[in-house]
């Protein structure tokens, strides 16, 4: 199985445990793309509703995509209810929009799984002129907080951190946006923290693809010695989360 329909198979603990965003990221987005009523947005893969809530509370016309047929169950049973809410099953890779325009296609952690030449491409076309690309995704330090037990969980990590699959993600590059006819990109950091107990962090570790995939003995042995690791030095793994935003737009004019 691809990584990027992995977190198809685990939907109320991806729901549970995956990271959202700072309320200070989404102001400055909505507020930069100007989203309201009157506005219509794309959210590529929005998993179960991360970075969902904020855009669809705008009362914008929000239409979803999302590759996993789980994770849109999920994101149909939470929002439903909502008379703006749209999503479709569907890859965005070869999905068919037909004549539909955007004023905001935004991802959050997951436009870099779509080839790149595709994801800005694509994106580009489906935009209304002057229409924004927003990228986001989230840094998690746990060294700064606590070094000593960063130190121990790597041990563990070069003991037993052996998936089937090689996890070769992360060449994807948010700045070559202009190179796809965009302009005025930037990136805007913007920061939160995470605390988790042991069992809580063992939760969010399962949510990362590259650890769903680590084959047993492996599997159960990496994620006990996580567990004991983190009891064993005051239960606690604390994040110092870094939100970035990357901005770009299209040209009211070709």
């Amino acid at each position: 199985m691809e990584f990027r329909r992995i977190f198809d198979t685990i939907p109320e603990q991806f729901d549970k445990y995956r990271p959202r965003y700072s309320k200070e990221l989404f102001e400055y987005l909505i507020n930069y793309a100007k989203i309201g009523p009157e506005k219509i947005v794309l959210e590529i893969g929005p998993g179960t509703g991360q970075a969902t809530d904020p855009i669809l509370q705008t009362g914008c016309d929000y239409h979803a995509i999302e590759l996993g047929e789980h994770l849109y169950a999920k994101m149909q049973e939470k929002y439903n209810q909502f008379s703006n809410f749209h999503i479709v099953n569907d890859d965005f890779i070869t999905c068919d929009f037909g004549q539909q325009r955007f004023d905001l296609i935004y991802s959050a952690a997951t436009i870099q799984w779509i080839p790149e030449e595709i994801a800005f491409s694509k994106t580009y076309e489906l935009l209304k002129p002057g229409g924004v690309l927003a990228m986001m995704l989230t840094r998690a330090d746990y060294k700064t907080p606590n070094e000593d037990l960063y130190a121990k969980i790597q041990r563990l990590y070069d003991q037993y951190y052996k998936p089937e699959t090689p996890y070769t993600h992360g060449s994807f590059k948010y700045d070559n946006a202009p190179n796809y006819g965009y302009i005025n990109f930037e990136k805007r950091d913007f920061h939160g923290r995470r605390e988790m107990n042991p069992d809580e962090y063992l939760s969010y570790c399962g949510t990362h693809c590259d650890h769903i995939v680590i084959p047993e003995p492996y599997k159960s042995e990496f994620f006990d010695g996580l567990r004991n690791v983190v009891a064993e030095n005051g239960s606690k793994v604390i994040f110092e989360d870094t939100y970035v935003l990357y901005l770009t737009r299209k040209p009211l004019t070709p």
